[in-house]
């Protein structure tokens, strides 16, 4: 055995002045149960000095049991030995390695028992004595960009092996040349827990015993190029501090007790071409606050929320970002976290708790999900290890100059196989029944925003960002494979083709797209006084020239109520009276028009001021007629449009509907009928504050017809102007063989059935 030198060696000794005195085996081969990989040949005295500076890739091929010798390296302790046997370790003089050599009866996993400097008695397995944990055909799929439940693997999950508990960390770094898992198990000391690399594959992996869920943790980086040093929170965590910390924290395995199996049993069939789908969008923070202005708990909102929309008839929640995010500012649209339900609202189990709820009372989840780009936020995703991993390393395609944010490379495996799998997480690990994808308008163009000489050309020279497409059919075809009956909806606001046909004809494979321009014509018109809106009739008219050439959902988002927009309400013309009017108008519009609906907090009842992040909505304006009735006709609407099959039937097929006359722009009025197989209703709305008798309508059928809605009852604070049933009488009018003598009311619109 060689004998150590007598001068001491310190953490910052050079290699040359250690001299060893341990049995070891050479360092380039693993040990006898193959838990280390073979790194190039380094001498084992510059091997300890590499332990010691936090710089080896592979510290099993040093620390461990090797041969009849056990060393660990602990820097906190003043004395170890081991558990099972009282076995005294030996330190190396000067150093905090600690050598054992006496094995004798020592059991497969053996435990450490130490003593550290403030008198503090610890045990726990030693980790270096634990073999491989991810097998080779998961690192194969990661590489490949196919491992669509990656987030099982990365990360830090709850693991037993070999009978013993404790959590298995991994994570995916190919530029560094050491990580260390830190957290406050171990003083966020990165000498403490070196991982062991996985291969050219840019994977690590370390199983810690002992450590339970609720530990914080973050990866401590070191760049094999630029040595630079980076304190990062785990990409596929599952649960984070609440902001402004940002430490991942080890979450529980799969310990939620679903009850919502009859609706995941029926959500395959769920046919959402054909079926009514009412959304109400959600920012979680400033919908409601508890009275010291406090977020409410999931738990807290899976009452109060769920209760209302369940109230107001909506069929679906749309939750803005709820993905783990450090600034609030962003509304969550700079997100951290793809795997974690922000802390702001409680732990993830809360918000299984929240969709569970949801679920139990016929209500669906749709998540708001950022696939286009992240923040530049040095302990999160940007330059994870030190070089472009997640972006792109040139910023004409690797940053967003709008919005501050990094641009995800597409073509790289390994992080689009990161957001696949963050999307199968949500669909399939807490239960939600979609994905709305943020701006993929930005996604599809690589000119997106940019100026002439900002940008870089695809190798076909072209403007189209062929990784970005590639992702995105793959996002639906996967998604639609193994979640059938969920939907993905595309915030997309130009006219790219087929953005929901099926990918094998070409399309993207969206289910639904936003309509961004009957949102703007809409809005535009109802803007302009009546007075002046027989010049802009086209607005109304234009959109049912595409209006079945993709799967269309309308919104009136968040997006349309901040930044200086005005509240919905304060976007119509008119005194107060005409406000309110106009609003109930372009509801019944909305409600009547082909395409799903999308209504954002606050709209349902005329909140009067801007959309504000950082407080909740007006509620007290409820106390007022003119907000309360317009949040009683939302809630009819929701009703109407759900029990009445020719109103979505055929959302986004032309037969389901068919104008009676689109060229009254004089008088400001349309009417068209809206078609299933076997029933039909009338739809006339007058975009004027002049009540109008005797308008003369054509009808199909001879009969009765039963006015079914009116904007302007007096349950909504209307006028209460126009009829409750008219009879048809057999005169030719507008291509149709009969016809009805109405009255329209002013700023109103009427909805009548056979």
């Amino acid at each position: 055995m060689k004998k150590r030198s007598k001068n001491a060696l310190d953490s910052t000794s050079a290699p040359s002045e250690i001299a060893t005195e341990i049995n070891l085996p050479e360092a380039s081969t693993a040990d006898e149960k193959g838990s280390g990989t073979a790194p190039e040949n380094i001498p084992l005295d510059d091997a300890l000095q590499l332990i010691i500076a936090a710089q080896h890739h592979d510290p099993f091929a040093i620390l461990g049991l090797h041969g009849n010798e056990i060393l660990v390296f602990l820097p906190y302790a003043e004395s170890v030995s081991l558990l099972d046997t009282q076995t005294p370790f030996e330190r190396i003089e000067g150093t905090d390695f600690f050598v054992c050599r006496d094995t004798t009866g020592l059991p497969p996993h053996y435990q450490l028992a130490w003593t550290d400097k403030a008198g503090g008695i610890h045990h726990n397995y030693d980790p270096y004595n634990f073999g491989l944990q991810l097998q080779d055909f998961d690192l194969h799929l990661f590489g490949e960009g196919k491992h669509w439940h990656i987030y099982q693997k990365l990360g830090a999950h709850l693991q037993t092996v070999d009978g013993i508990d404790g959590v298995l960390f991994a994570v995916w770094a190919p530029n560094a040349a050491r990580v260390s898992v830190v957290g406050d198990f171990n003083h966020w000391d990165g000498r403490c827990n070196p991982m062991r690399s996985l291969g050219s594959g840019g994977v690590w992996e370390l199983f810690v015993p002992g450590l339970a869920a609720g530990c914080l943790y973050k990866f401590e980086i070191l760049n094999r190029h630029s040595h630079q040093l980076l304190l990062k929170t785990d990409p596929y965590g599952q649960q984070f501090e609440l902001r402004p910390n940002t430490s991942s924290i080890v979450a529980h395995n799969g310990t939620y007790a679903w009850g919502d199996q009859d609706w995941m049993d029926n959500r395959p069939a769920f046919d959402w071409l054909h079926q009514p789908m009412s959304i109400y969008e959600v920012h979680l923070g400033s919908w409601q606050r508890d009275p010291q202005g406090n977020f409410l708990n999931y738990r807290e909102l899976a009452v109060t929320l769920v209760d209302y929309v369940k109230e107001l008839g909506f069929t679906h929640i749309e939750l803005l970002p709820i993905s783990e995010h450090p600034l609030d500012a962003s509304w969550g649209y700079q997100s951290t976290g793809y795997f974690a339900p922000t802390s702001r609202h409680g732990s993830p189990d809360d918000f299984r708790y929240f969709i569970d709820t949801c679920h139990q009372n016929n209500i669906g989840v749709i998540l708001d999900w950022v696939p286009a780009h992240f923040p530049k936020d040095a302990f999160a995703l940007a330059r994870f290890d030190g070089s472009a991993l997640y972006e792109h390393e040139d910023p004409r395609k690797g940053e967003h100059r709008d919005w501050g944010t990094l641009i995800y490379n597409y073509g790289r495996n390994e992080v689009k196989n990161f957001l696949l799998a963050s999307a199968i997480f949500w669909l399939e690990e807490c239960h939600l029944d979609g994905l709305r994808v943020d701006a993929v308008a930005s996604m599809l163009y690589l000119d997106y925003s940019r100026k002439h000489n900002d940008w870089i050309p695809n190798h076909y020279g072209g403007r189209e960002n062929l990784e970005a497409i590639d992702f995105l059919r793959q996002l639906n075809e996967v998604t639609h494979e193994q979640h059938p009956g969920t939907v993905i909806m595309a915030e997309e606001s130009t006219a790219w083709p087929q953005v929901t046909r099926p990918t094998w004809t070409g399309g993207l494979g969206f289910s639904m797209k936003w309509n961004m321009g009957w949102m703007h014509d809409t809005l535009a018109y109802m803007s302009h006084n009546p007075v002046y809106r027989t010049h802009h009739h086209n607005q109304l008219t234009f959109g049912l020239l595409y209006a079945f050439t993709e799967n269309f959902a309308l919104p009136f988002s968040h997006d349309e109520v901040v930044h200086g927009k005005g509240s919905l309400v304060n976007k119509m013309p008119g005194d107060e009276w005409q406000r309110f009017a106009n609003l109930r108008l372009l509801y019944t519009f909305m409600y009547t028009y082909p395409g799903k609906k999308l209504l954002f907090m606050g709209c349902e009842f005329g909140q009067g001021t801007e959309w504000d992040f950082s407080r909740m909505l007006d509620w007290y304006v409820l106390e007022y007629p003119h907000h309360k009735g317009l949040q009683t006709l939302v809630k009819d609407l929701n009703y109407l449009y759900k029990t009445q099959p020719a109103l979505f039937s055929h959302d986004f097929d032309a037969k389901g509907f068919e104008w009676l006359d689109c060229h009254d722009m004089e008088q400001s009025v349309i009417c068209y009928r809206r078609k299933s197989e076997f029933e039909e209703v009338i739809v006339i709305l007058n975009f004027t504050p002049v009540p109008r008798p005797h308008y003369r309508v054509g009808v199909p059928a001879a009969g009765t017809y039963n006015v079914i809605f009116n904007s302007d009852s007096h349950f909504y604070d209307g006028s209460n102007t126009g009829n409750n049933v008219v009879s048809s009488q057999p005169a030719f009018w507008m291509n149709q063989p009969h016809s009805i003598d109405v009255t329209l009311p002013p700023l109103g619109g009427i909805i009548l059935k056979l």
